[in-house]
C-alpha cells in the first residue's frame, strides 16, 4: 500500500511589541490555532468544535489539519516512511498534533462501509457509494441513475427501497411489483361477479342488470328501454329480465270488462266456472327468505251481510303458499318455502261470497303469475 504525507505549511508570525506598539499577532493554517504556552501552532479537534461532522452513522477521526469520516469498523494505518506502512492504534476523537507532528494517515474500512485510502489521491467506496473528493464518499442515488424499481424507488444511505402502486406488492426480487388478486379477498367483493384487473378490480352484473356504483347490479326495465313485444301484447318487466303477456288474456266464454278483467256472458255456459277471472302478475327475486307477505288479495265491493272466504284453489301442489286471512275482505298470500328462478308459478286465489241468512253465493278467481328472477337481486 503507497502512502503519502499530507504536509500542512504552518506559518507563525511573532513580533515582540515595544513600547506604543499593537499587541503581537500570530498566525495559523487553517486547522489549526496558537497556543500560547507552547508557542506554536496546535491541530483543532474538530470532531468536538464542528456539530454534527460526520453524517450517516460514520466515525469522526481527528487528524492533523482535519478530520476523517470513517466507519467505525475502520482500521487506522500509519506509515513510518518505511517500505511497509505499520497499524497504528486506534485514533480516538480528539487526539490530535501539532503541525508537522506525526504521519500522513491512510485508511481502509471492511464490509460494505466506504474505503478511504489517501495515498493515490482517490477514494475507494463501497457499495451504495461513490467518490466525492480526496477522502470522502458520497451516497449513490440509485433511483437517480440506474432506476432499479419497477414502480416507485426511494433512496437510502448506500442502498434503496422499492415501493409499489396501489393494488401490487413487491415480489420476491424486491424490485419487481405483482398484481394483487382483490377478488380473491372475499365472495362480497362484488354483488355478483367480481373480474381482477391490473393494480384493481371491476364488477360485472348479469344480462339483465346493470351495475348501480361500485359493486351492486340494479335490474334494467327493458320494457321501459327496449322490448319485443307486439302491438297486442304487453311487456312485463320482472328482476333480470321481462316477458311479453296477451294484452287481452280472456278466453271463451270470457270477454274483458277490463284491465285484465274477464267475465263471463252465459250463465249456462259458465255453470260450474269462476263468473269473473282477473289476472295479475308479480316479480320477486330468487331464493327470498321466507316466510314473505307477497300478495294482498281484497274484495272490490262490501255488502252488509256478506261473508267472505278466501281459498287457494290450484297452483299450490308443492306447498310453497298459504292464505292468512286478514279481514272479512281481504287474504295475504304468503311464501313458506324459497323459489329458485328463473321460473313461472300460476296461482288461483278463489274468494266466494256468502249472505248470511240468504240463499245467495257468488265467486271470484284472481290468477296470479308470479315471475321468479333467476337471481337473488
Amino acid at each position: 500500500m503507497l502512502c503519502i504525507c499530507l504536509c500542512l505549511s504552518v506559518i507563525v508570525h511573532l513580533a515582540v511589541p515595544q513600547d506604543g506598539e499593537e499587541p503581537i499577532t500570530y498566525t495559523c493554517t487553517e486547522g489549526y490555532e496558537f497556543d500560547i504556552e507552547k508557542q506554536s501552532c496546535k491541530d483543532i479537534d474538530e470532531c468536538k468544535t464542528v456539530p454534527g461532522a460526520c453524517k450517516g452513522g460514520m466515525k469522526c477521526i481527528n487528524h492533523f489539519g482535519g478530520y476523517l469520516c470513517l466507519p467505525h469498523n475502520a482500521k487506522i494505518i500509519v506509515s513510518n516512511g518505511e517500505d511497509e506502512p505499520t497499524t497504528a492504534p486506534p485514533v480516538e476523537p480528539g487526539t490530535g498534533g501539532v503541525a508537522g507532528e506525526g504521519p500522513p494517515i491512510t485508511a481502509i474500512s471492511s464490509g460494505n462501509y466506504p474505503i478511504y485510502q489517501r495515498a493515490s489521491h482517490t477514494v475507494q467506496c463501497g457499495v451504495g457509494f461513490m467518490p466525492d473528493s480526496p477522502n470522502y464518499c458520497r451516497d449513490v442515488n440509485e433511483c437517480a441513475t440506474t432506476n432499479p424499481c419497477q414502480h416507485q424507488c426511494y433512496n437510502l444511505m448506500g442502498s434503496f427501497i422499492c415501493q409499489c402502486k396501489v393494488g401490487f406488492e413487491l415480489a420476491s426480487d424486491n424490485v419487481s411489483c405483482q398484481d394483487i388478486d382483490e377478488c380473491e379477498f372475499s365472495n362480497y367483493m362484488c354483488q355478483f361477479q367480481c373480474v381482477n384487473q391490473p393494480g384493481g378490480y371491476l364488477c360485472v352484473c348479469p344480462e339483465g342488470y346493470q351495475l348501480q356504483g361500485t359493486r351492486m347490479c340494479q335490474d334494467i326495465n327493458e320494457c321501459e328501454t327496449t322490448h319485443n313485444c307486439r302491438d297486442d301484447e304487453m311487456c312485463w318487466n320482472y328482476y333480470g329480465g321481462f316477458r311479453c303477456y296477451p294484452r287481452n288474456p280472456c278466453l271463451e266464454p270470457y270477454v274483458k270488462t277490463g284491465e285484465g278483467r274477464c267475465r263471463c256472458q252465459s250463465p249456462n255456459v259458465c255453470r260450474g266456472l269462476p263468473p269473473v277471472i282477473v289476472y295479475k302478475y308479480m316479480s320477486i327475486f330468487s331464493d327470498r327468505s321466507v316466510p314473505a307477505d307477497i300478495f294482498q288479495i281484497q274484495a272490490t265491493s262490501v255488502y252488509p251481510n256478506m261473508v267472505n272466504t278466501f281459498t287457494i284453489k290450484s297452483g299450490n301442489e308443492g306447498g310453497e303458499f298459504y292464505l292468512r286471512r286478514s279481514s272479512n275482505v281481504s287474504a295475504m298470500l304468503v311464501m313458506t318455502k324459497p323459489l329458485t328462478g328463473p321460473r313461472e308459478h300460476i296461482v288461483d286465489l278463489e274468494m266466494v261470497t256468502q249472505s248470511n241468512g240468504l240463499n245467495y253465493r257468488s265467486s271470484s278467481l284472481l290468477r296470479l303469475t308470479i315471475i321468479v328472477g333467476p337471481y337473488p337481486f
